[in-house]
């Protein structure tokens, strides 16, 4: 029998990351970006989880915090990666 669940695994500066993205993508008019309304369901989903387990969200460094996560994760990827982003400085 399948497990009606997917669980998906983060790290703590990929979730910080993640829920960034989202509250901007949230932000937006969301017709536009995704055409299907039905992704709306667990786009909300994932934000509203990421939201109620960070609670780094609502520090006065968020900021800090943020751009350290994305510092991070960039360099994990190495440089090929950020030179096909093209952000690479």
């Amino acid at each position: 029998m399948e497990n009606p669940e997917i669980i998906i695994k983060l790290t703590s500066d990929e979730a910080l990351v993640l829920s960034d993205w989202l509250e901007q993508v949230q932000m937006t008019d969301l017709s536009r970006l995704v055409g299907d309304a039905a992704v709306w369901a667990p786009l909300h989903r994932i934000a509203g989880t990421l939201d109620k387990s960070l609670s780094g969200i609502f520090a006065a460094d968020y900021a800090e915090r943020l751009e350290a996560a994305r510092s991070r994760l960039r360099s994990d990827l190495g440089d090929s990666a950020i030179d096909e982003e093209g952000t690479d400085t």
